[in-house]
């Protein structure tokens, strides 16, 4: 049996033991072998199971295999024959004399004969050697210590005492991956596909027969929502632990056990062979499994997840489905930039992707925003701490002050970026839009050049990592600077390096100046690949897009270029690309794009490969001006090329896409800086948030890009700079949009779903939508939890939550309600609160009283927890451990609860009345608190120390409620945090909670009662005390739309209705929820296929401004 046989009967057993199987998993046990289980030894022994005691030993060996397994079967049967003669049960005792010990006469005939006249006696205890001889089960007590010491010992059983060291419900995780990686691969995945069976390979079939839509997102629209994942297959309950990863050494991924196919080369042999069907002597099956294409962009925190909360999204359809053509590629001239010295780097931000940042061979660095041509920052190199420096380096620079710039790049998010000088030093800075960087971190690297820089998150914290002449490769922390890692073997100077991650395994590729390859995980074990570049060429290496195909691309020497793409489970070349130059000067650069397309710069022109094909597709010289080699780089989408000049210039090259982006842009920043000059001369300029107020007409328009101070926007006319908050820049394609502001004051200008209800209408507390986007939860002030469920159907395909169909209300067949326990005495001063799991299947809820966990199907209480005083006033799951909640308690107190083990872990203080809001980042590795005394706090999911509080800033004239309820939000970005109180809505910055923008209501909407992201975080919805509800963008903080009350409630309400919570939609950003102070629902959606809103181009210089009337906002009526 093979390896990987073997271990998945270790799997089978653990399945088995879960599912309580325990007669099969002790028959798989004795029929496979692998495994002796101790614990089922002991027991069978201690209730005197004989033949059951000799079978299970059986399997592993025989009486007469050596001398230990001698000593075992036969103080077994010794302890059967005094049993029966303390009986006085002869008859059994010398037939057991006779099959079971007579066999070891035969080596020791002295010692049967003593056993034989035992028989004779009255009492055996008689016999000097049996006089201590006790009861029964204390005789069998010393027998099992010693048959233990005796089996631990016999080298038959040294490798079959161990199970191996597997995550809970291991069999199912991988069950649930296998399913995930077809569903990626079905050409029309569905959200959340009901799984009928496990006998096939689930395929998801075209609905209707309809054609699935093309996975190229067009840079125009906004983001596609993500297709949903599989509910899990079986679950055991909400609190299944997440094993966090072990601190040795990760286990190699098939990526890198091909490479170690050459012994020879293989610096660190004790680590070459990585895990066991997963090296290059695996059998064929293995092999192919290896061959077989693998799903990516799961991240390691999915992988880690118990089955039981499962969840993923998944990415665009692989690189074989896609249906570009070289027509898509950017050739034409769109426009130059004249940088003033030769560009050395370039890149792309991941966001808004029209900001090109350039660095040079002088040491500056620019920001260019391509659309408008505009030059929004420019650095010279300079050391900001001389003093700090190593004195290397000080000597360095006094004798020449520059350096060269030989890598720039972005964050992932795009909010840091990094450059690597070719003087020791690495500089990150902040990016806050516009103008808007900031000295972050300078870090004395490398001893001479830093050849490379690279962002990377293992274990979800950002790092960065740099390479450099003295050959090391080194980890440092992004935030504090702090180093994590720095890994020697290069035997030549470092030039690139490449993160990645497969599976939950990180690793970084690095290639040096000798044309080198090696590979590292983040653990000091050395490296665990050691190869030669094509050519032994000076390389670099980069991933396609969606992670599935690495590529390198390099120079040698004598200069020859080599473009390759590589197989990684073999570790060898597995095609090389034909076109490239003999004698390039200099290192040629390339770059990928769309999961389709290769680029490389050589010979004055841009030349293209398909990824597919070997020959070369199409040359260009981009209308001359070209360098030998030039720099090049892809915008994410890769309808914009940047490529280097001659002429100490930048070429920007379009498709159709990239040409009608740049337009759009290039127009809108054109009229708006009409209307800019409009508003001028009729009265004060637009406020970077949106709002102002002129003399007449309405509109709201976009902020002066460049603007030094930020505006803190009332819609009361409030306009007042704050000197702690700073700008920054949308999202390119909503800072292209010049917003007007939509009223909705009639039923028929939106669409709008009363949820029926059977029960007592009573005031909705708390609401949230299920994270399959089907249902919807409520929570009452009478401690009623209520659910509607919309049903799949020919109208309702998705079984998605629409307001065009009412839902169930859905109460299951006992008829029970889930109510949370509530505490008589205090019932009006109660926080009701709830937590939704990541599957759905149970909330966590409070009133008041006691900690209440209900199962979402049946209804039922599964248990309960944490008698107050204190109550809970906010429960949040943690993000890494679903047995970990985060729990506010209205004593100012967060206590951080271990379920599984019913175990407080920590408490945390920091507040000063009850806390009423918390959110996790996984991206920041914080925790953000929030209460009703008007303060934030951030709290490291490490070692749960506070990192920073802040108190919010109350608008002058407004008082706080002592008892209001301060929520927070984390963006998508989980680095920006929402932060609602009952008189303003702020963003800040996390960790160190820096206030970005700040937006005021008008009076007389009353209070804010709720506001949240949309799922997309591309908008807000904010609901008030006077019925009205506000959405605004959330990058500008701008008011785009206001429904009026009239517009979804009945126009003559008995009492004064208002909403009291708002919801969105997990997966639809225009769908939300209203949990109204009467009790009932609505589901609120713009009219079909609108958005709430409307962007206007301005026209012939004229803008429109905002309505002169005092304290208003609204459009004319």
């Amino acid at each position: 049996m093979s390896s990987l046989s073997r271990e998945l009967v270790f799997l089978i057993l653990q399945f088995l033991d879960e599912e309580k199987f325990k007669e099969t998993v002790h028959k798989l046990e004795k029929e496979s072998g692998f495994f002796f289980n101790m614990r089922y030894f002991e027991d069978c022994v201690t209730n005197g199971e004989w033949d059951e005691v000799e079978k299970y030993l059986s399997v592993y060996t025989k009486v007469d295999d050596n001398r230990y397994s001698m000593k075992i079967f036969f103080e077994i049967r010794k302890q059967k024959y005094l049993e029966a003669l303390d009986k006085g049960d002869h008859g059994r005792a010398v037939e057991i004399l006779v099959k079971d010990l007579k066999v070891f006469s035969t080596f020791n005939e002295e010692l049967f004969k003593e056993i034989t006249l035992l028989l004779t006696l009255a009492n055996f205890r008689e016999n000097e050697q049996l006089s201590k001889y006790g009861d029964t089960k204390t005789a069998r007590a010393v027998m099992l210590v010693e048959l233990k010491k005796l089996i631990e010992a016999n080298p038959l059983f040294r490798d079959k005492l161990q199970f191996p060291t597997l995550k809970n419900s291991r069999l199912r995780t991988i069950i649930n991956q296998s399913l995930n990686w077809q569903h990626q691969l079905c050409r029309n995945p569905r959200p959340n596909p009901d799984i009928k069976t496990l006998f096939v390979d689930h395929t998801c079939g075209p609905p209707n027969g309809a054609r699935a839509p093309s996975p190229v997102t067009n840079p125009l629209m906004g983001s596609i929502p993500k297709v949903g994942g599989f509910p899990p297959i079986g679950a055991h309950g909400p609190f299944q632990p997440v094993v966090a990863p072990a601190p040795a050494p990760a286990p190699l991924t098939a990526s890198f056990a091909g490479w170690m196919a050459n012994p020879s080369s293989v610096a660190h042999q004790a680590l070459s062979a990585g895990p066991i069907g997963l090296s290059a002597s695996c059998n064929a099956d293995s092999e192919n499994v290896l061959k077989r294409p693998r799903p990516f962009g799961i991240s390691e925190e999915m992988n880690n997840l118990p089955v039981n909360i499962l969840s993923v999204t998944y990415p665009g359809q692989s690189h074989t489905h896609t249906l570009y053509s070289s027509e898509d590629l950017p050739k034409n001239v769109f426009s130059d930039l004249n940088q003033g010295s030769i560009v050395k780097s370039m890149d792309f931000h991941p966001v808004q992707q029209t900001l090109l940042l350039v660095g040079t061979n002088i040491g500056d660095i620019a920001i260019w925003e391509v659309a408008s041509r505009e030059r929004l920052v420019s650095r010279n190199f300079k050391v900001w701490d001389l003093g700090a420096c190593s004195t290397t380096l000080q000597a360095s620079l006094a004798s020449e002050n520059t350096a060269a710039v030989n890598r720039v790049i972005w964050s992932p998010d795009g909010a840091l970026l990094g450059v690597a000088y070719s003087k020791h030093i690495v500089h990150i800075y902040s990016y806050h839009g516009s103008d808007g960087l900031r000295n972050h971190l300078e870090i004395d690297a490398h001893v001479g050049n830093v050849s490379d820089l690279a962002f990377s998150q293992p274990n979800k914290q950002l790092c960065l990592i740099t390479c450099g002449e003295d050959k090391t490769i080194k980890v440092w922390d992004a935030v504090t600077g702090n180093k994590q890692y720095s890994f020697e073997g290069h035997e030549a100077p470092v030039f690139s390096v490449c993160p990645h991650h497969k599976e939950s395994i990180q690793f970084i590729f690095s290639t040096a100046i000798d044309g080198k390859i090696k590979a590292w995980l983040y653990d000091n074990m050395g490296s665990r690949v050691d190869y030669n570049a094509p050519g032994h060429s000076c390389t670099t290496m980069a991933y396609s897009a969606d992670g599935t195909r690495l590529f390198s691309c390099g120079t040698n020497k004598e200069g020859e270029s080599h473009i390759v793409e590589w197989n990684e489970s073999e570790g060898a070349v597995k095609r090389t690309y034909h076109g490239l130059g003999k004698r390039s000067v200099g290192v040629v650069q390339f770059d990928t794009t769309r999961n389709r397309f290769l680029a490389a710069g050589d010979e004055f022109q841009i030349k293209f490969w398909d990824m597919d094909n070997v020959n070369l597709l199409t040359a260009i010289n981009a209308g001359g001006r070209l360098p030998a080699s030039p720099c090049l780089r892809f915008n994410k989408e890769g309808i914009i090329l940047a490529v280097s000049t001659n002429d100490n210039g930048i070429k920007i090259l379009v498709n159709a896409d990239g040409t009608r982006l740049l337009r759009s842009i290039e127009n809108c920043a054109l009229d708006a800086s009409r209307a800019a000059s409009v508003a001028v001369e009729k009265g004060p300029i637009i406020g970077t948030f949106g709002a102002s107020i002129s003399t007449a007409g309405t509109s709201i328009g976009i902020a002066d890009r460049s603007a030094p101070m930020t505006a803190i926007v009332g819609l009361n006319g409030d306009n007042r700079t704050l000197p702690d908050v700073k700008p920054r820049v949308a999202d390119e394609l909503e800072k292209s949009k010049i917003w007007k502001l939509t009223e909705i004051n009639e039923p028929s200008q939106l669409r709008s779903l009363c949820l029926p209800d059977s029960l007592m209408p009573i005031r909705v507390v708390r609401m949230i939508y299920t994270n399959s986007g089907g249902a919807i939860l409520a929570l009452t002030d009478n401690a009623v939890h209520k659910l509607w469920k919309w049903q799949k159907n020919e109208r309702n395909l998705t079984g998605k939550a629409t307001s065009a169909l009412p839902p169930q209300f859905w109460q299951p067949s006992s008829g029970i309600l889930m109510t949370n326990d509530i505490c008589e005495t205090n019932q009006e001063d109660a926080v009701p609160c709830f937590a939704l799991s990541k599957n759905d299947s149970y909330v966590m809820s409070a009133s008041g009283g006691k900690i209440s966990l209900f199962n979402m199907m049946t209804f039922k209480t599964m248990t309960t927890f944490m008698v107050p005083p204190p109550a809970a006033s906010f429960l949040a799951f943690h993000p890494q451990d679903n047995n970990v909640i985060a729990i506010g308690m209205d004593d100012s107190s967060i206590q951080i609860f271990n379920v599984r083990v019913d175990q407080v872990k920590t408490k945390l203080r920091g507040h000063q009345k009850r806390v009423t809001g918390l959110a996790f980042s996984n991206v920041l590795n914080v925790l953000v608190s929030s209460g009703a005394d008007a303060q934030l706090c951030v709290w490291s999911m490490d070692g749960w120390e506070k990192q920073a509080s802040k108190f919010l800033q109350i608008p002058s004239g407004h008082v706080s409620n002592p008892l209001g309820q301060t929520r927070v939000q984390f963006h998508e970005d989980q680095i920006h945090v929402l932060a609602v109180h009952g008189t303003h809505m702020a963003i800040y910055e996390a960790p160190k909670l820096e206030c970005l923008k700040q937006w005021i209501p008008r009076e007389s909407s009353g209070s804010i009662t709720d506001a949240v992201y949309s799922c997309d975080s591309q908008s807000i919805y904010v609901s008030f005390e006077d019925a009205s509800v506000c959405i605004l963008t959330s990058a500008t903080l701008q008011l785009r739309c206001r429904i009026n009350p009239g517009a979804y409630l009945p126009s003559n309400p008995s009492t004064r209705v208002y909403p009291v919570v708002v919801a969105v939609h997990p997966s639809e950003p225009n769908q939300f929820a209203l949990g109204l102070s009467d009790g009932g629902v609505h589901v609120l959606e713009p009219p079909e296929e609108g958005k709430w809103g409307f962007s206007s181009t301005l026209e012939n210089g004229a803008g429109p401004t905002i309505s002169s009337t005092a304290g208003s906002d609204q459009l004319p009526r």
